[in-house]
């Protein structure tokens, strides 16, 4: 699917959202890559074979007040 030279990850590769953007869409917040991952704002994605990747979680400290 990739014509770029070097050739993108594929999209079972662990860097696959270095892949080029082919389409943006911002305003819905996702976006194509060239190896037919859709990337979304928050980071989950989409795999061509349907699979969903969740978005890594971040990690919140709280801490006590006085402490």
């Amino acid at each position: 699917m990739c014509l770029h030279t070097p050739e993108c990850p594929s999209a079972q590769a662990l860097d696959r959202e270095a892949a080029h953007v082919v389409s943006a869409h911002p305003e819905q917040g996702w976006s194509l890559l060239c190896n037919g991952v859709i990337l979304f704002e928050d980071d989950g994605e989409i795999l061509p074979d349907g699979h969903a990747v969740a978005p890594p979680q971040t990690r919140s400290v709280t801490t006590k007040a006085g402490v």
